[in-house]
């Protein structure tokens, strides 16, 4: 009944992982990064699966066994691949459900209009590479959000720290009178300071 799937960093032989048979039947997500793998053709029947990650992998084609094994995926991530032509992206076409493929750092990203023709091309997706045709980011990177979300508000707090009286005030408040001692020594020296400076 396993429903997810992660074997990222594992060693596939043959294209194939040991142990990923058609007895996932429940799998709806599966992580295969950076497991050497140069081919599909072994990949299991999984019709429930939604998101497939294979990322940083060798694979060049044969993508048209994704359309025939995993027939309901919505998310597809490829990046890091050796796919570089769209003939190979084509077999894409017969993923009726996919939404979001990422083909980053694969060479086909190097093709003039590449983002134009793959949207052309397979015509059921929304986003590429997490972005949809008007440059939106996907809703899915979420947490790339969030990261960039935490980035401002430091960014924000740095401001506010730009001026360090607030703070202190703050520190003044909490700590009632000791600090209202110090704050009276300090103006003591500096009268006395002024004082030597004006006999001199």
């Amino acid at each position: 009944k396993v429903t997810e799937l992660v074997l990222d960093n594992c060693r596939s032989s043959n294209g194939e992982i040991e142990g990923l048979n058609d007895s996932f039947k429940e799998l709806e997500f599966l992580s295969m990064a950076n497991v050497e793998l140069t081919s599909l053709a072994k990949l299991p029947t999984l019709s429930k699966l939604r998101k497939l990650e294979l990322s940083d992998n060798v694979i060049s084609g044969g993508l048209e066994v994704l359309a025939e094994r995993c027939p309901n995926l919505t998310y597809l991530n490829l990046s890091g691949n050796k796919i570089k032509d769209l003939g190979t992206v084509e077999a894409l076409q017969n993923l009726k459900n996919l939404k979001s493929l990422d083909l980053f750092n694969c060479e086909i990203t190097n093709l003039e209009d590449y983002r134009d023709s793959i949207f052309e091309l397979l015509q059921q997706i929304t986003y590429l590479d997490g972005f949809d045709q008007e440059d939106n980011e996907a809703p899915d990177s979420e947490d790339d959000d969030d990261e960039e979300g935490d980035e401002d508000d430091d960014d924000e707090d740095e401001d506010e720290a730009g001026p360090p009286g607030e703070y202190e005030e703050e520190d003044d408040e909490d700590d009632g009178g000791s600090d209202l001692g110090e704050g009276e020594e300090e103006e003591e020296v500096g009268l006395s300071y002024l004082m030597k400076e004006e006999i001199q």
